[in-house]
């Protein structure tokens, strides 16, 4: 055992003080020896497992979305051995629509739901319970209002929905709004050599109630504190995964040590990893034809040429639409419609067809995609669009680069939504449109191109024939 089981692990006659920072220490430990995850999963399932004893500290709850691609990948583990340390559990795979609301209403529970994938795809009445309770149930004032009574004497009645809870289920089985209010979880299948302890009720419940008692103690002293806590929130990540993240990062700054970096640094990983996935399709068109258009000689294509590009996209699901026959005209223009954007007759040098423009998707693009990296006119380069790969945690460090290089010649910063080294602009004078104007620079004296960047040390580079000032 190491020393963090050590802690917990051993029966004392004396009374037991432990920082908080020890004590989410013994928490992680804990689930660690049991569950296969990652690190950064086990900071935050611990946490987590403290904000379940604080939630009358809370404003909002953030949900853990515990997911796996096959069985057999730990889910149920990992809420059996949560179930053993959070505040109030209830473990359940299934209960009646009237059962899950009432019980929500009158306990307030840390509902630790099993097999989600195959509540929402069961019985209706059972689904849309589950659902509204999700939907409302991550703030304090959450509630769903249902009939009760019968015959004439049916009135309507507001059930409270807050309270923390943990999901599980095959694949990506929640709704989107109630994947915005959760924190993913995702298992994998232990491969040969890589092993955890074998899960014995009995044997490990008298150390999770030792550390159960010691996490109720803790926060009881400081539920005032937490309440008031206004800890910074990493500005990458939206709005609602900020106010779900805002308790565990209260309880992190108040444990000290390394929890409030590392939840931090988790928060980051496990956001930044989902952004890639959690694009709706029309989400990801706008994305793949702004890549398109960034690699385009013109402002303008034709919808036939458009398809095309957007059939070669490896990643992206375009060739495989319709039944495998791919992406048509039509199906192009009903997903752009909700964005008001449709094809027109537009003039090519030689030809005219229907086509689209670039900047007819300006709008969509800087209300629904992440912004571009820019130049900030003080001579650093800054990465406003969070990374969006696993293992990438450092989001908002500024490029440390000192060449900026064209679009032609550098790597698409889009296509694949990861933030590149060096800022690419096309030159000025190449530009069709304001919101690609970001600075203006001169032409060269030597050569008279108007293709010139600023530097990251002051110093202007004209890239035709590398010149500096």
């Amino acid at each position: 055992m190491n020393k963090v089981e050590l802690q917990f692990g051993e029966k004392s006659t004396e009374p037991t003080t432990m920082s908080g920072a020890a004590i989410l220490d013994c928490v992680a430990a804990l689930i660690h020896r049991y569950v296969y995850l990652s690190d950064i999963q086990s900071h935050i399932a611990a946490v987590w497992v403290a904000h379940t004893h604080a939630i009358k500290a809370a404003r909002e709850t953030p949900y853990l979305a515990i997911s796996s691609a096959e069985k057999q990948s730990g889910k149920t583990r990992l809420l059996e051995t949560l179930e053993l340390l959070v505040n109030k559990p209830w473990l359940t795979g299934r209960v009646t629509a009237a059962c899950l609301i009432r019980k929500v209403d009158q306990v307030s529970p840390t509902l630790l739901l099993d097999e989600s994938d195959a509540a929402f795809n069961g019985e209706k009445e059972y689904a849309e319970a589950l659902r509204g309770i999700l939907n409302s149930g991550h703030r304090e004032d959450g509630k769903a209002s249902c009939c009760v009574g019968q015959g004439a004497n049916v009135t309507v009645k507001d059930f409270k929905t807050f309270c923390p809870k943990a999901v599980a289920g095959i694949g990506r089985n929640l709704p989107d709004t109630v994947m915005d209010r959760s924190i993913p979880i995702s298992l994998k299948r232990q491969a040969v050599g890589e092993r955890v302890e074998r899960f014995r009720r009995r044997d490990i419940k008298p150390q999770a109630d030792e550390l159960k008692k010691l996490i109720s103690d803790w926060l009881a002293d400081i539920l005032s504190e937490l309440r008031e806590a206004r800890p910074a929130l990493p500005e990458e990540i939206s709005d609602r995964r900020q106010d779900g993240l805002e308790p565990l990062l209260a309880i992190a700054e108040a444990a000290g040590g390394e929890w409030p970096e590392r939840i931090r640094t988790a928060a980051l990983q496990i956001f930044g990893s989902l952004a890639a996935s959690d694009k709706s399709l029309g989400v990801l068109l706008l994305s793949d034809i702004r890549s398109i258009f960034d690699e385009h000689e013109d402002d303008k294509i034709t919808t036939k040429d458009l398809i095309s590009k957007l059939k070669e996209i490896e990643t992206s699901p375009w060739a495989d639409l319709n039944h495998g026959k791919g992406l048509t005209d039509y199906k192009l223009a009903g997903l752009l419609k909700k964005y008001e954007i449709g094809p027109k007759t537009v003039r090519l040098a030689d030809r005219t067809a229907k086509g689209y423009q670039r900047d007819w998707f300006d709008d969509a693009w800087s209300r629904y995609l992440p912004p571009v990296s820019s130049y900030t006119g003080s001579g650093a380069v800054t990465s406003s669009q969070p990374a969006c790969l696993p293992g990438e945690t450092h989001f908002s460090e500024p490029s440390q680069g000192h060449n900026v290089t064209a679009s032609k010649s550098a790597s698409n910063p889009h296509k694949h939504g990861i933030v590149t080294d060096v800022t690419a602009l096309r030159p000025l004078h190449e530009r069709t449109h304001a919101k690609e104007a970001v600075h203006t620079l001169p032409s060269c004296p030597k050569c008279g191109s108007f293709a010139i960047y600023k530097t990251l040390t002051g110093d202007h580079e004209c890239q035709t024939c590398g010149g500096v000032q």
